[in-house]
């Protein structure tokens, strides 16, 4: 029978734990999909001693990852450290040296070394595997590479984070503020005690830098990612998109143009009617357009223990038995350098609510600055009115390109009847 497949892990929180416990009570399984049996001969994380209601004392413990990536006994080295830099790079750099393939959940090290670390992975003839690193358990890496490999893929769009989603969702569904929703998810662990890499958008533009790459099979270029989080999205915002036919979510959307690509996370209205619409709570969905598959569309739980130790176990027995590539479909040196086009490119339909102060001829006033940039209105909605006093104004408009609305949006607020800055979401109608 072949040798079993060694394994050493660093970092033993909650994915790591999970993971070990995975290897352990479906080994069997494991084997007969694999082709051969795993054991883990070496671990690591920051305190020994710590309960993590696992027993590991059957295996070789390393106080420094590094040294364990380049030392240990082991055919795979699993990095679920965490962090773009740092001992999880230096780690994973002496795996893939030592020659030993790398298995990690690491979103930051991928969106911002992928390149580097795979092209290291080919010289040393071994494989860089990352599944875990984008939508927990959705095995999106592996579709996109080798189920859709056929299709030449234009366009895709997803909910990357789970926590902003769960947050969306409770607002809408108990209209509270995002404040409170905010502490409700940190109070549920949902939600880190600094949650600005979730709610501010950064956790979901690695996610998308690192799928953008693998489906235009283009270089990684995280900084290039346009990025607004969701602090500024009030329960108002999401009542109108209601009354309209739409919901708020945060998206990850890349899309693969003649001149370039575009990379762009931030909040979006979208039809009830798209399946995205209807995926809540810690829920991820990955929707892609192929040219002859046309539309997938990927659902599942995108993160927490269980789900994320799946995906690194997916990537072990691909390893097992012997299946991989590069990490991104082609070569690193062929992922082509293509530009990455700004987000005043963008073109689209946009949701603005005003605050003014109810006088006539405010309307006119603003309608007139839309007219100079060109912008034609869909929609407007006013409830009653109080003459003199500030009221809600909400408009959206037909397609119109962003710097025309950025720029209108800028005159708009210098009226002096304009109470508090213009808030804007842009819109999408997405059908499937």
């Amino acid at each position: 029978m072949t040798d079993a497949l060694r394994v050493a892990i660093a970092g033993l929180g909650t994915v790591g734990g999970g993971l070990v416990r995975l290897l352990e009570e479906h080994d069997g399984l494991i084997a007969a999909r694999g082709g051969r049996s795993m054991r883990i001969t070496a671990v690591s994380a920051r305190n020994r001693n710590r309960d993590r209601g696992i027993d590991l004392s059957a295996y070789a413990w390393f106080d420094d990852a590094a040294a364990m990536a380049g030392a240990a006994e082991a055919d795979v080295f699993v990095e679920l450290i965490g962090g773009s830099d740092g001992v999880a790079k230096d780690a994973c750099e002496a795996a893939l040296k030592s020659g030993k393939h790398v298995v990690t959940a690491n979103k930051a090290l991928i969106a911002h070394h992928g390149l580097a670390l795979a092209a290291l992975a080919e010289e040393n003839g071994v494989i860089l595997a990352y599944e875990a690193a984008v939508a927990g358990g959705i095995p999106v890496i592996k579709a996109i590479r080798e189920g859709l490999a056929g299709n030449r893929i234009s366009a895709l769009h997803g909910i990357l984070n789970g926590t902003c989603n769960y947050i969306l969702t409770a607002m809408r569904e108990t209209g509270r503020a995002f404040g409170d929703v905010l502490q409700e998810a940190q109070d549920l662990g949902y939600a880190e005690a600094d949650p600005s890499f979730d709610v501010d958008g950064i956790d979901a533009a690695h996610k998308l830098a690192i799928l953008t790459s693998l489906a235009f099979g283009v270089e990684i270029r995280f900084d290039d990612v346009a990025v607004e989080g969701i602090r500024a999205i009030s329960p108002a915002d999401i009542d109108y998109a209601e009354e309209i036919g739409y919901r708020i979510k945060l998206l990850g959307i890349a899309e693969r143009t003649a001149e370039g690509v575009f990379q762009r996370v931030h909040p979006v209205m979208v039809p009830t009617s798209a399946p995205i619409a209807s995926v809540e709570g810690v829920f991820n969905a990955i929707v892609t357009q192929g040219d002859f598959v046309d539309t997938t569309v990927l659902e599942g739980r995108g993160a927490g223990d269980g789900p994320t130790a799946s995906a690194v176990a997916a990537d072990l027995i691909d390893i097992a038995a012997g299946r991989g590539g590069p990490a991104f479909g082609v070569p690193a040196a062929d992922l082509q350098a293509v530009p990455t086009l700004s987000l005043d490119r963008h073109v689209g339909p946009f949701y603005v609510r005003l605050v003014v102060i109810d006088e006539p001829g405010v309307m006119a006033d603003v309608t007139a600055i839309l007219r100079d940039e060109r912008i034609s209105l869909e929609n407007v909605i006013q409830r009653g009115r109080d003459p003199g006093a500030p009221v809600t104004v909400v408009l959206t408009t037909h397609e119109t390109g962003e710097a025309a609305m950025q720029a209108a949006l800028r005159k708009i607020e210098e009226m002096d009847v304009v109470v508090e800055p213009p808030h804007f979401i842009r819109m999408e109608r997405f059908q499937s």
